[in-house]
């Protein structure tokens, strides 16, 4: 029998280990063990910077600048040239429900696209991620809310068949190794107008059976799609912002629902929890940002959650919360494929020609045609001269 000295098995070890990447740079692993893996290695400051939206680059982790705000409604928005589809009320009036999943797998394609060339120039600045806060799924009940063309209607079942749709065509295959963009449902919940008091209005008197069979249906039906964020509303309900809501985000979204993926503020909300013209629940951004988290939100759009630190220093929260909130962060970062090269990912070799391509153009234009709705004229219309309404 052969003896190998300790020391020299000590030096092929060390060898070995610094061969070895860390686990959360193995892409062969899922995306939670990754996670779980790099998690620890975040001090607290670096992990209270990736819960705002605008999360900046971790370089000794390899973690890159991202921004988690991007829109694509009826296309990606904001971000130049684009396939413009219907707005959402518009596609509702299809009443095709695969036309709109066609919809959304173009939209997608044309997001990678973008976020592929945007990548190569090292941009990572506001509508350039893969992060989308749609569909909005409120319930469109009052032509003067203002947003209702954003929405898919006032029927519950319309909006969740069609807000399913738009989440499979955004976030693509289920049985894909990384999803191809993430989807977001918003705005949860009650959030139908008025648009003018939305800082301020508090949802009190909603019955229960209204609020189960009208408001709430659309996110539920997108939380078992498996929708990547849910963004919680401006106003309050039953005297709490929604983004410290118990009853609707604890008790309903993450225990009833189970939902245990990211909860993301609307922009600048947190600023309304301690604004004095505004909810003015709380004292101040340090008691408003902690209270969000323990509530359930992980991320906020907007600048309050840099008081989360203050926060821990007195006592308001721990760091074991904030790091329940990160790890769904890095495990939705993982998921898409953000922190690896571009050779793991299928959706990398979308070339920009995808962009506003002849083929997008002919569905939107059918999309269009399809949106077209004739009223009846049954003798209530036309109106008549004298009329009032």
């Amino acid at each position: 029998m052969r003896f190998i000295p300790s020391a020299l098995l000590t030096i092929v070890s060390l060898v070995a280990s610094a061969q070895a990447p860390e686990p959360y740079r193995d892409a062969s692993l899922s995306a939670h063990e990754r996670a779980a893996d790099l998690l620890p290695r975040l001090t607290l400051d670096e992990k209270i910077s990736l819960m705002m939206d605008v999360s900046p680059a971790i370089e000794r982790l390899g973690i890159p600048e991202y921004n988690w705000w991007n829109e694509a409604l009826h296309g990606v928005g904001r971000a130049g040239l684009a396939t413009v589809f219907p707005q959402s009320i518009g596609m509702a009036a299809t009443f095709d429900n695969d036309a709109v999943l066609a919809a959304f797998n173009a939209v997608s394609d044309e997001a990678r696209a973008k976020y592929n060339g945007f990548r190569r120039e090292g941009r990572h600045g506001r509508y350039q991620g893969l992060t989308f806060w749609t569909p909005n799924v409120n319930i469109f009940r009052d032509p003067r809310w203002g947003r209702g063309q954003e929405t898919y209607g006032e029927d519950p079942y319309l909006a969740s068949v069609m807000g399913e749709a738009v989440v499979n065509g955004l976030q693509g295959p289920a049985d894909s190794k990384y999803i191809k963009t993430i989807a977001g449902a918003k705005h949860y919940a009650v959030h139908s107008g008025p648009e003018w008091n939305r800082h301020s209005f508090d949802a009190r008197d909603i019955d229960p059976r209204d609020l189960w069979e009208t408001y709430l249906p659309a996110f539920k039906t997108l939380v078992d799609a498996g929708v990547g964020q849910v963004m919680c509303a401006y106003n309050r309900f039953e005297g709490e912002p929604c983004c410290s809501s118990k009853k609707l985000l604890i008790d309903i979204l993450r225990n009833e629902w189970g939902y245990d993926k990211i909860i993301v503020t609307d922009c600048w909300a947190m600023n309304d929890f301690h604004n004095k013209r505004a909810h003015a629940t709380h004292q101040s951004g340090v008691d408003a940002s902690a209270d969000a988290v323990l509530s359930g939100t992980d991320l906020e759009c907007g600048s309050d959650f840099a008081n989360l630190r203050e926060a821990i220093d007195r006592g308001l929260i721990t760091e074991e919360a904030i790091d329940e909130s990160v790890m769904r962060l890095l495990e939705a970062r993982f998921s898409l494929g953000e922190m690896d090269d571009d050779a793991s990912s299928p959706w990398a070799s979308i070339p920009m020609s995808a962009v506003d391509s002849k083929a997008n153009r002919a569905l939107a234009l059918d999309m269009a045609r399809k949106s077209m709705t004739l009223l009846k004229n049954n003798g209530v219309l036309p109106l008549a001269r004298n009329a009032s309404v």
